[in-house]
């Protein structure tokens, strides 16, 4: 098992999509989870495809999935649980993050 497996969780719908989006992307490419200053909330979540691991990166593989994190990021994110929900609102990564102490209506940002 990764050591990233402990401290992020993939669901089964999360690693499906990503799986599906890195399909459409060249080959090695990966799907980047950070944490960013901002957002209405004070922290906001960022989703992106990545062409290169930097060494502080943490890996998480499952499925057809490769998602990486930076150290950085990783502190704020140990323990939550990424899901992707197809709902009537509409299509989006969640995460659900047990150190967030608020989060604003959307979801995209949260505080600790």
């Amino acid at each position: 098992m990764n050591a990233l497996m402990t401290d992020i969780i993939l669901t089964d719908n999360a690693a499906r999509r990503i799986g599906e989006i890195l399909a459409g992307e060249p080959e090695g490419s990966m799907f980047r989870i950070s944490v960013n200053g901002g957002g209405c909330s004070g922290f906001s979540y960022g989703f992106d495809i990545d062409h290169e691991r930097h060494g502080d990166d943490r890996v998480v593989e499952r499925g057809d999935a490769t998602v990486l994190v930076d150290e950085t990021s990783l502190q704020y994110l140990k323990g939550s649980i990424v899901d992707f929900v197809d709902n009537l609102i509409g299509q989006s990564f969640q995460i659900s993050n047990p150190q967030a102490t608020a989060s604003c209506g959307c979801g995209t940002s949260f505080a600790i």
